[in-house]
Order: structure tokens, then C-alpha cells, then sequence
């Protein structure tokens, strides 16, 4: 993609994309045609997981090295076909969310300069209502020295737990410095999911107090992983698998395979660009495609 505008045919929608040449990413000259050809290139596992969830858009219209900024209501000018889910609960006067069901959505976003795509762990359904919860996660933020490594090493603890529960979990990179778990759930509460998060958290932290905090406070973080349980939270959302991060070089929340998780040694060994995704699809599919059809009951307790 080159120039200033362009109009292109998504589907049955006309979309103008404009700047197409602008430099998103300066450090690498990843520009913003190429986030959107990225993005068109992950489309179906990415919308996949972005179906029927409002979602939270982190913005960079002027690039990485620029102020970013949260956008959850949808912004003026939002085309008339695409989906807006009002949600009275969120904020005094309520949100009007984004929901990104179809390509012509999610690539008017990425023209938007929307780079990351944050969704909750809830759906709505067609009459815009929100329905019970449909995964637990486990967001896992390494404290310096600690880094994504660490995450993997924690990431099998929490799997061993998981599964010692009767669980099955699924692991993906956040895109940033940790990484993320994964537990596909009949519908249940958020309070249910948090509680037991959290217990499964301080657990942990009791067990391995060397590796494993569970508490927010940063300055017992240092050189730990800390579990935070507390993105269960109903109102809480978690980077989307597949999208891109804002951070100085392209990066993208990446699923993994166990054999990955528990070979890491380097940083790098947990580092995925856009470039890598394409192969990764060719090769591996959507790792979490087996997750979407899976439902697991919740213990009552631990």
C-alpha cells in the first residue's frame, strides 16, 4: 500500500484509508499500511477472538514515540455498519463499545491507528445484552530482573494447578514483557473466576515465594512474576491474541505451544513480530482454536 488515500472494497463496504505511508513504528519504519496488511493478514483467527466482545482500543495516531491514548466509546465519524453496543453499566451516561465481527471493522480501526485491541472476558449477545463470563485468565508481569522467561516458567506452575483441578489452559505472549493463560469456562460470574484466580495465585506464592508474587504491591515485585488475578474483573479487559503492541519495535500477542512454553531460555525465544505470524498460521493454525470449543466447569473452591 502507498500514498496518501486510498479507497478499497471490503466486502460490502467502501472504506477511504488515508496515510497510508506514515512511519507507526519509527525505529523499524513499520509504517500504517503495513499494520493494516498485517492485520487483514490475521483477520480470521484474530476476529475469531474478537467476536461479540467490546472492545477497547489503544490508539497511535502519531506513532510510538507519540502521547497513546484508551478509546472506548466509538469515535465521531464511526461508519453506520458497524456494530455499536451500548453498555448502560460502564460510566455515568454508559459506553457506546466497538464490536469487531467482520474484516471491514477491524481494518477501518487499524486505520485508525488502533493498534492494540483489548477485549473483556464476557460477550454480548444479539440483543446487546452482556452474558456471563467465558474464560479466566491469568495475566502474568515479570518484575525486573525477571522477564517473559520467568512468565513461562510460572505459566507451567499455574498449567500443573490447572490441570491438577481437572483444567485445561491455554498460553499466548502479551506482546509486551509477560505473557497470558487462558481457561475456557461454561458461563459463569466474574466474582467466581476472580476468587478463584486469586486463590490459585496466592497458592502459588506461598509454594514458589522466590518466583511467585501474587500481591500488587511493586515494591515486593522485584525479580518475581506476579499473577494478576484481579484481570478477571468484569470491567477489566486483556490484549487480544493476535494484535500488534505499541511498543518500539512491532510486536504481537503470539499463541504458543507447551513445547515452546517450557523450552524458553532467551527473550527472544518468546518474541514474535508480524513478520513471524504468517508462518506460524502456515504452520500451526490458530493455536487456540481447540480453546473456543472447549467449556470447563469452575471448582467451587481450591
Amino acid at each position: 500500500m502507498s500514498g496518501s488515500k486510498v479507497r478499497v472494497n471490503i466486502g460490502d463496504q467502501t472504506l477511504s484509508l488515508s496515510n497510508l505511508s506514515k512511519v507507526l513504528y519509527p525505529e523499524t519504519g513499520f509504517t500504517k499500511g503495513e499494520v493494516i496488511d498485517y492485520y487483514v493478514s490475521v483477520a480470521e483467527p484474530l476476529l475469531a477472538h474478537l467476536a461479540d466482545r467490546p472492545l477497547t482500543r489503544k490508539r497511535w495516531p502519531d506513532g510510538v514515540e507519540a502521547q497513546p491514548f484508551f478509546e472506548k466509546n466509538a469515535p465521531r465519524g464511526t461508519p453506520d455498519w458497524a456494530r455499536v453496543v451500548h453498555i448502560a453499566e460502564h460510566g455515568d451516561a454508559g459506553v457506546d463499545y466497538i464490536v469487531a465481527n467482520d474484516l471491514a471493522t477491524l481494518v477501518w480501526l487499524a486505520n485508525l491507528a488502533a493498534l492494540e485491541l483489548h477485549v473483556p472476558q464476557w460477550k454480548v449477545d444479539a440483543n446487546d445484552q452482556i452474558q456471563p463470563v467465558d474464560l479466566l485468565v491469568f495475566d502474568l508481569d515479570p518484575g525486573p530482573p525477571a522477564t517473559v522467561v520467568d512468565c513461562a516458567r510460572v505459566a507451567c506452575l499455574l498449567r500443573d494447578s490447572l490441570a491438577a483441578d481437572g483444567l485445561r489452559c491455554w498460553a499466548k505472549t502479551s506482546g509486551a514483557k509477560g505473557a497470558q493463560l487462558y481457561v475456557p469456562l461454561e458461563p459463569t460470574s466474574s466474582e467466581g473466576t476472580s476468587g478463584y484466580a486469586k486463590a490459585l495465585a496466592e497458592q502459588l506464592s506461598r509454594e514458589h515465594p522466590d518466583l511467585v508474587v501474587a500481591r500488587m504491591t511493586k515494591q515486593v515485585r522485584a525479580g518475581k512474576v506476579f499473577i494478576d488475578w484481579s484481570q478477571n474483573n468484569a470491567a477489566k479487559t486483556t490484549i487480544a491474541p493476535y494484535s500488534l503492541r505499541g511498543t518500539a519495535q512491532p510486536s504481537v500477542s503470539t499463541p504458543l505451544t507447551w513445547e515452546e512454553v517450557e523450552a524458553a531460555e532467551h527473550v527472544a525465544d518468546l518474541r514474535f513480530g508480524p513478520a513471524d505470524l504468517a508462518d506460524r498460521l502456515g504452520d500451526l493454525g490458530d493455536l487456540l482454536e481447540s480453546m473456543r470449543a472447549t467449556q470447563q466447569s469452575l471448582p467451587m473452591a481450591r
